[in-house]
């Protein structure tokens, strides 16, 4: 077996977070709105919601916040990289402006609810950077700052940069924040739930339909609603057809112990390879969280070698101890560098969708529920055109994918693999196969593709190696310890469960082979 990169595969989040224990749906349900995806959109949502005089219930198909949320660095932020030049010169000045004004009042938001709801995720106020280390790339920094102070944004210029290491200058925004993204969210859902709302887990949707009533359906009960709001990351029974206007990003983080305290500052570079940097201290240990070697979900990769080469960085530049987690998450990007936000389609009556946040959940995804807050209570939303989920598109697509999330590091594609060939599958290997202790193949047994891990201790476990989503074959991914389906991105558990749509359904099990050496 391949040497494993240091640090345990868990979300650091998740590790300093306590279990959250909603029932499961188990009986049929009358609510004023359904909401798929117990993530920050979706709490954010029925939050929202809720105060607004409307029943809920959200159906969470894991645990609250495990997904995308529970994989999150941290930043709630408006500045997000070189967005405000990118969107500017792709839809004008105007378009950028509210984009930016969405994700100011955001933090707002975020800040107020902490308050309200009394919510211990160690929310604080920070400075955030998008710095420049070369000449190349010192004008672009500027043209940004200048860009964004003109939008109306908290932005200036600076070549005081506080990090150990020298940079040319940075665009900075002031008056931004950190939380722990995972205990919000587990805030948020405490405050749903009750008074005639109400939070599933261990609920993930089987289907949903619109009508009057629109139903979300569940291995053991249904929720008839007024209204649906889908806010599963990649749209769930969509019909493909977000996966024509976005594409899954796949991302890494390793957390590392620090001496130092923890900076009022977080960090994204304009240079390539792209890193993000945060600094936190939970339960009275300092860390520092170091992001980047990002890539499409259908590329093949050496995840081992990413989480080491963030390893290195952390240790060199940054002078932190040894890496103690380790972690990946995918995000929905949108072709246009827009989010997605209303309708499913515009067939549809009472389905709505929440996609496209663009690696920026945390305030995308808060100012994305807003949005459908006012919609479904009747309001103007000043943000609502921009965000659009029917906008027009361009041969089938938004646009060419953009590069300005805080984990990517590498020039994105446009997802060929949606609507072009499928990436060949692994060949599957006839038995008996030699599998080491840690290590998964795709085998054949009896003319049937076949995944087969062998855990550290010896068991030997055997799921399909048919994605539920579109019928591609998955890979192991021996950092993860996952199997990935390299076309549209789901990712499973060793046993076959969901990590990671847009699949909802399980690879089922199979017979191991005979004979496993």
């Amino acid at each position: 077996m391949s040497e494993q990169p240091a640090g345990k595969f868990a979300s650091l989040w998740a590790a300093t977070s306590a279990s959250t224990s909603y029932s499961a749906l188990n009986a049929d349900l009358d609510v004023d709105v359904a909401v798929i995806g117990g993530g920050i959109a979706g709490l954010t949502a029925a939050l929202a919601l809720k105060r607004a005089g409307q029943t809920v219930a959200v159906l969470e198909a894991a645990r609250v916040g495990t997904g995308v949320t529970g994989n999150t660095t941290g930043k709630v932020t408006s500045l997000h990289r070189l967005a405000y030049t990118e969107l500017a010169g792709r839809h004008g000045a105007e378009a950028a402006r509210i984009y930016g004004q969405a994700n100011e009042a955001a933090i707002q938001h975020v800040a107020g609810t902490v308050a309200d709801e009394g919510i211990d995720c160690g929310f604080r106020r920070v400075s955030n950077y998008t710095y420049a280390e070369s000449e190349a790339t010192l004008d672009l920094v500027r043209e940004e700052a200048a860009l964004a102070a003109r939008l109306g944004l908290p932005a200036s210029f600076t070549t005081e940069v506080p990090l150990p290491f020298a940079v040319k200058g940075a665009v900075r925004f002031d008056d931004q924040a950190q939380i722990h993204g995972l205990r919000y969210v587990q805030g948020l859902a405490r405050a749903v739930d009750g008074d005639g709302s109400f939070v599933f887990e261990d609920s993930p949707a089987t289907g949903f339909r619109d009508g009057a009533p629109a139903v979300v359906d569940t291995e053991r009960g249904s929720v008839r609603a007024r209204e649906i709001i889908v806010a599963t990351n990649m749209p769930i029974e969509d019909d493909g057809i977000f996966e024509e206007r976005c594409y899954l990003h796949r991302s890494y983080i390793v957390a590392a112990r620090s001496d130092l305290p923890p900076t009022d500052s977080t960090f994204l570079s304009v240079d390539e390879p792209m890193r993000s940097i945060l600094t936190i201290d939970l339960d009275g240990t300092s860390y520092v969280l170091t992001g980047g070697e990002g890539h499409p979900a259908s590329e093949r990769s050496d995840s081992a070698e990413r989480y080491r080469r963030l390893s290195s960085f952390a240790r060199d530049r940054l002078g932190t101890d040894e890496v103690v987690f380790r972690w990946s998450t995918q995000d929905a990007m949108p072709a246009d560098g827009l989010p997605f936000v209303g309708p499913m389609s515009p067939e549809s009556r009472h389905i709505h969708v929440i996609t496209g946040l663009r690696k920026w959940g945390l305030t995308n995804g808060t100012a994305a529920a807003l949005i459908l807050r006012d919609t479904l209570c009747g309001l103007h939303n000043p943000w609502a055109a921009v965000f659009d989920s029917t906008r027009g598109v361009r041969d089938g697509r938004a646009a060419q994918p953009v590069d300005s999330g805080q984990a990517e590091s590498e020039p994105a594609d446009n997802g060929q693999a949606e609507s072009g060939p499928a990436p060949a599958p692994p060949e599957a290997r006839t038995v008996p196969p030699v599998i080491a202790p840690g290590e998964g193949q795709v085998v054949d047994v009896d003319g049937a593709e076949t995944a087969v891990y062998r855990s550290p201790a010896g068991d030997v476990s055997a799921v399909s190696a048919v994605c539920t989503h579109l019928g591609c074959t998955v890979e192991f991914n021996p950092a993860d310890v996952t199997w990935d389906c390299p076309c549209h991105g789901s990712r499973f558990s060793t046993d076959g469960t969901v990590i990671q749509g847009p699949a909802v359904r399980n690879l089922a099990s199979s017979p191991a082979p005979p004979d496993l050496s």
